[in-house]
């Protein structure tokens, strides 16, 4: 069927969007509360099952700014049909898979799909007229943390009452449907970026953010001063001070320094760093904590994988209700406002835990509590992040905030599992209940600092050029 020549209109563009953000976001989580049982059935261990994440991890940082900017030049819904058949691709790969290695590789194709996000910001831009912007880009972000809970929550009813294959084969149809409405409805880019890509820039930004992200994943199992670990994060900061410096002295840069200085766009994404280190953690632990037979451990549910999930799913509603709600809040109280507030009330549900966390109705409690928090940050910092910028470097800023999410969550996680596992022993395989406390309390602080940081985020301005040659104008392509 071929592309018909008028635009098509935004709300059409939108739930194709939409589709995609879901399909990937899915494919980030789904095999977190399963991995015991994928470890059984690729026959492998602990170290080595834990790279379906690590890989996927590293993949996705790379290439999500790295594909967003390419958008930005070459156009946003040619890169994103890209990704998206990548993102298929990668779950076919996996669908297929009896071996960890080859799982391992499907899971790092499938890291390509981490540039939906940011290519999807760019359209919304392009297309959307300009009142309608805001709460676009807010629900869009809420659906990436939507997409995520979702998988925690389906991911057992998908093994128990099927297989592991199909933890990927779903998402796959939902992502090969995403990719060919992409090509149906959604337009062209109106907004290039004119110039040549700076692949010696986006090699060192994949070098240093693989360095960090290798150290900060592996430190806890390779041990933190071990010459590994200290070894790659001197080198991330190497690669990484290399990096700006070719960036600040390149006519084309990759990622424009100066834009990431604009005290808007930093703050942000301090804010970013701080709220992905608290999402990511939760939706890494807690279904853990309840999984624990109290019998055994003295605390925890032993819920299976199936009802760890209902767990989780207070969180996955919040976040998308008031991910909704974020765009006529914002209209009325500011974007700025309503991004702390949601730190603020992602703030009370980690304190309630850290207290106590011996009841259902306190992980449930909790669990709705984060989802709003988290429902409104994502939704505000995302809009912020796109309001900030000019439409030509929607793509980068939005793919850096991503990422800069995404090294937040796996610091967060590292230092989570550095507090859980320093009290395991052979006679005890189970963190101490002690140690889930202070991991709370890790939580309460970490959101409490993303409240102040966002406090610090000046009042918002109409975006300014960042280059001294003239802004590129409207681009009409085909």
């Amino acid at each position: 069927m071929p592309r018909t020549s008028a635009r098509p209109h935004h709300n059409v563009t939108f739930a194709v969007l939409l589709l995609g953000i879901v399909a990937y976001s899915l494919l980030q989580s789904l095999v977190v509360p399963v991995l015991p049982t994928l470890m059984e059935h690729l026959h492998t261990d602990q170290s080595t099952v834990t790279w379906l994440m690590t890989a996927n991890l590293l993949s996705a940082s790379v290439a999500t700014p790295i594909l967003g900017r390419i958008g930005d030049k070459i156009g946003k819904e040619r890169m994103l049909a890209v990704t998206l058949t990548a993102l298929a691709a990668g779950s076919a790969l996996a669908g297929m898979s009896h071996s960890v290695g080859l799982m391992i590789v499907a899971r790092v194709v499938q890291g390509f799909g981490g540039a939906v996000v940011p290519l999807a910001f760019g359209i919304i831009r392009d297309e959307f007229p300009a009142a309608k912007v805001r709460g676009a880009v807010g629900a869009a972000a809420a659906m990436t943390a939507v997409g995520a809970g979702l998988g925690l929550v389906v991911a057992g009813p998908i093994v128990e009452h099927f297989d592991y294959h199909w933890l990927f084969w779903l998402p796959m149809a939902l992502t090969a449907l995403a990719t060919v409405a992409t090509h149906l409805f959604v337009p062209e880019s109106p907004v290039r970026t004119p110039g040549r890509i700076n692949w010696g820039a986006a090699a060192l930004l994949s070098a240093w953010l693989v360095a960090l992200l290798l150290a900060v994943s592996e430190g806890e199992r390779w041990g933190w001063t071990s010459g590994r670990v200290l070894g790659l994060f001197a080198a991330a900061a190497v690669l990484a001070g290399c990096w700006i410096r070719v960036e600040l002295r390149s006519d084309a840069p990759l990622v424009d320094m100066r834009m990431m200085r604009v005290p808007v766009v930093w703050t942000t994404n301090l804010v970013g760093l701080l709220l992905g280190a608290a999402m990511f953690t939760t939706m890494t632990f807690l279904p853990q904590l309840v999984q624990t037979p109290a019998g055994v451990a003295g605390y925890g549910f032993g819920a299976s994988v199936t009802r760890s999930g209902s767990y989780m799913l207070p969180m996955t509603a919040g976040i998308f209700a008031l991910g909704v709600l974020a765009a006529p809040l914002a209209a009325r109280f500011g974007s700025r406002r309503v991004l702390i507030g949601g730190s603020v009330i992602a703030t009370a549900p980690f304190v309630l835990l850290a207290i106590s966390h011996d009841r259902p109705w306190q992980i449930y409690t909790a669990s709705a509590l984060v989802g709003a928090g988290l429902g409104l940050a994502f939704s505000a910092m995302s809009a912020i992040v796109v309001e900030a910028v000019p439409p030509s470097q929607t793509g980068v800023a939005s793919g850096m905030n991503a990422n800069i999410r995404t090294i937040g969550g796996a610091i967060g996680s590292a230092v989570a599992a550095s507090i859980l596992s320093s009290g395991i022993t052979a006679a005890h395989p189970f963190p101490r209940d002690s140690h889930y406390t202070g991991t709370f309390w890790f939580l309460t602080v970490t959101a409490l600092l993303a409240a102040a940081a966002a406090c610090t985020i000046p009042a918002a301005r109409r975006p300014r050029r960042l280059h001294a040659a003239p802004a590129p104008g409207r681009v009409t392509a085909g």
